[in-house]
């Protein structure tokens, strides 16, 4: 007899997400932990006094609490989210309801 190919259960339309809905919702919460931390830690550089350049004077600002350690700590805790949000297991079919 000849092996018969195993049949696809799936059509191309009908696949199942990897992931269900639960696992995207943390996905998209963790990615915008990260990007909140990267905006936080925007801002002039060391030398940038006023918006204006001046290689004389020295912004302390670069030290501020938001810079060194509020947007690490949030760009990490993003970085946690996601690898939750990976590990977790999610049942794609009880989520589609």
């Amino acid at each position: 007899m000849k092996d018969q190919p195993s049949k696809n259960i799936y059509s191309e339309s009908d696949k199942p997400f990897l992931f269900g809905k639960k696992n995207y919702t943390f996905m998209f919460i963790g990615l915008s932990l990260i990007a909140l931390g990267l905006i936080l830690m925007t801002g002039p550089d060391a030398n940038t006094v006023n918006g204006v350049y001046d290689k004389n004077n020295w912004n302390e600002d670069i030290f501020s609490f938001r810079r060194i350690r509020l947007a690490p700590i949030l760009i990490v805790l993003g970085f946690l989210v996601e690898i939750y949000s990976i590990m977790t297991y999610s049942n794609p079919k009880k989520n589609s309801k």
